[in-house]
């Protein structure tokens, strides 16, 4: 689960991880209330307006913004709340941001010079543990820094049986230049990062810029967190801060179904159970000339009920223009998937577009039969090459 920047912010801090002070804010009228509020607090005279999505980019795509007054705090606000904010992480048609969050001006110069730095903790399924990386050139542009200056990416792997310990901490300040007050503020930081990585069962904590102010403070200027889905039901308190409008509606309605349902961008509709079979498929209409329109798992049960909500949902998507159904009947028979198939494309009706439809395993001669026998558009095929067959010659 995604959560916003200003929820991660409040994770981070109550685990003791210094934080860019501010507040959210839904109209232009509460953002100049909570800037007034963050004045009085801290002081500052300028406020950062920043878009609240759940995508990375929101700088380049013109979602942060510098304030320099209260007028200007209203419009910029006014401005960026109920943009489509088009950043390379949200794709063309952008995301609506529904709120602002306005935060304190922390780079006003003083004894020495900011730094930005990027920082990360996430999980190392590989190696069975967490990896912190980091690189003392943080910004906007790390993407450019990984890809043209690998040797500026460090790793530091944690091993989650001993925690992560001291000496590490001070690796990465040490790698990252830092000196004197700076230094341990930042071995403060890092080890406060892990403990709240750990304990609101992240598998994602990314901070970019994390950033040393003109006295020497260490803060997370921002905060990317992604909560293990299987592990929100011991953090109940976060999973309420799920946010709805920042999921596709389709995907939102078909996980009330319980299937496992992620939209891309082709015209092939797929209806699988089982993640392998369902990557295989995948890349046989891709094989075939097509191009998958999605990603559904119907799991362990095809139930007539079941076929036709996953039929519905695929049918929502205007690009799709035939659907792949592969089966493989271990613990379910072959001939109910069939009987589930036939009822459920009676329920429907019209599907509109052309079905094709594998079923392997146990009673798959009677399924094939039953599917043939039923009157209906059904084109069924026995082997995967068959299918992908049928699949070229549907989109021909």
């Amino acid at each position: 689960m995604n959560i916003h920047e200003y929820q991660g912010k409040s994770l981070l801090s109550q685990y003791g991880v210094a934080v860019q002070r501010g507040l959210l804010a839904e109209t232009a009228e509460e953002a100049v209330r909570a800037a007034t509020q963050i004045q009085e607090q801290t002081g500052t005279g300028w406020w950062v307006v920043k878009a609240q999505v759940h995508a990375g980019g929101r700088g380049k795509g013109g979602g942060i913004k510098l304030a320099k007054s209260m007028d200007q705090v209203r419009d910029l606000s006014s401005q960026i709340l109920g943009m489509q904010l088009v950043t390379p992480q949200t794709g063309a048609a952008g995301k609506t941001v529904h709120s602002v969050l306005i935060a304190e001006d922390v780079y006003a110069p003083g004894p020495s010079p900011t730094q930005e730095f990027y920082m990360s903790v996430l999980l190392d399924r590989a190696k069975g543990g967490f990896v912190m990386v980091y690189s003392p050139e943080g910004g906007m542009d790390i993407e450019e820094v990984a890809e043209k200056h690998p040797e500026k990416i460090y790793r530091e792997w944690i091993d989650p049986t001993i925690g992560f310990q001291a000496y590490q901490a001070r690796r990465v300040a040490l790698n990252l230049g830092l000196k004197g007050q700076a230094f341990k503020e930042m071995v403060s930081f890092c080890q406060n990062l892990v403990k709240a990585f750990e304990g609101v069962e992240a598998s994602l904590f990314e901070i970019n810029p994390v950033l040393k102010t003109s006295d020497d403070r260490i803060l997370a200027v921002d905060a990317k967190v992604n909560i293990d889905d299987n592990a929100l039901m011991r953090v109940p308190a976060i999973s309420k801060m799920h946010d709805p409008r920042e999921e596709d509606p389709t995907e939102l309605k078909a996980a009330s179904f319980n299937l496992n349902y992620v939209k891309l961008d082709g015209n092939v509709g797929c209806m699988v159970n089982g993640a392998g079979l369902a990557m295989a498929t995948m890349d046989m209409i891709q094989l075939s000339g097509g191009s998958p329109a999605n990603f559904l798992d119907v799991g362990g049960t095809a139930s007539a009920e079941r076929v036709a909500q996953a039929f519905n949902i695929i049918l929502e998507d205007p690009n799709v223009k035939a659907i792949l159904v592969n089966i493989f009947g271990g613990i379910v028979r072959c001939d109910r998937v069939a009987n589930g198939i036939i009822e459920a494309c009676r329920t429907i009706g019209d599907l509109r577009v052309p079905l094709i439809v594998r079923l392997q395993g146990t009673n798959a001669v009677e399924a094939k039969s039953l599917l043939e026998a039923s009157g209906l558009p059904i084109r069924a095929a026995v082997t995967l090459e068959d299918a992908a067959t049928a699949v070229a010659a549907a989109l021909a």
